[in-house]
């Protein structure tokens, strides 16, 4: 009876060599590309929820060895000989804190290497002092936010870009804290903006409240391969399915611009 079946079986992998199918032959053994993502534990409770949510998110995507979701809490992890193994950085609700991290970063960056950052992790004033930092994230300086965290209407300003792409025109994002930038990125030639708050938000808030102006909150500096989500405040941020869909397809996107090529077609 085994006999048989060890016939039966070869007969059935001629066949199918046959006909060309091989796909179930080139299915990739190892994880495809390495995601680092940075998280703090000792920040606002609000920042810490979120990374929380993001971790076990991100973790579920690999089900099936996709890829390499690596996570760590020590931003001493942000140096060169760390970095060097990852396709994409992540910073879930944290940032560089020194110098020595801040050049590790930028030379990362300036190699071609990926960043995903949430909320926070753009946050900058004019006691930041890192210029480079300034110039990465579009020239905009914090300027003031909604309280309290609130959903919003936004605009998907360019339906054609792989990011956006199957989004609805607009769409109602959960409830967040939502950062403003002075100037707009927008302002920025080398700035694509991707998704904005609606002006039917306004005025946006119950206590901070924000009366107007344009308000980015997903974009990309076409310098690099990166991407920027304002989406990062508490326990709601994964609770809609369309802004999943944006959260991953943006995932997807900054990993295969990388010009070491696209692992989705190899």
């Amino acid at each position: 009876m085994k006999l048989e079946k060890i016939v039966v079986y070869s007969a059935f992998i001629v066949l199918l060599l046959a006909f060309g199918i091989t796909s179930f032959a080139q299915t990739p053994r190892f994880p495809r590309f390495k995601v680092l993502a940075f998280f703090n534990k000792r920040v606002e409770q609000a920042h810490v929820e979120f990374a929380n949510d993001a971790i076990k998110f991100f973790k579920e995507l690999t089900i099936g060895n996709g890829f390499v979701f690596d996570t760590t809490s020590s931003m001493a992890d942000l140096n060169d000989a760390k970095l060097k193994d990852y396709q994409l950085v992540m910073m879930l609700n944290d940032f560089p804190h020194n110098k020595a991290q801040q050049e590790s970063f930028q030379r990362y960056m300036e190699n071609g290497g990926g960043w995903y950052g949430f909320h926070v992790a753009a946050y900058n004033d004019n006691g930041t002092n890192w210029p480079w930092l300034l110039d990465f994230l579009g020239g905009g300086v914090f300027y003031r936010n909604n309280w309290p965290p609130m959903p919003a209407k936004l605009v998907v300003d360019d339906p054609n870009h792989p990011v956006n792409k199957g989004l609805p025109a607009t769409f109602i994002s959960p409830i967040n804290e939502w950062y403003q930038w002075k100037p707009s990125p927008r302002e920025r030639k080398n700035i694509k903006v991707l998704v904005t708050l609606s002006p039917d938000n306004y005025p946006f808030g119950l206590k901070d409240i924000v009366p107007d102006g344009d308000f980015p909150v997903v974009w990309t500096n076409t310098n690099y391969r990166m991407i920027y989500m304002n989406m990062g405040h508490g326990t709601r941020i994964f609770s809609d399915a369309t802004q999943c869909k944006l959260i991953i397809d943006a995932l997807r996107w900054v990993i295969e611009i990388d010009k070491k090529g696209n692992v989705f077609l190899r």
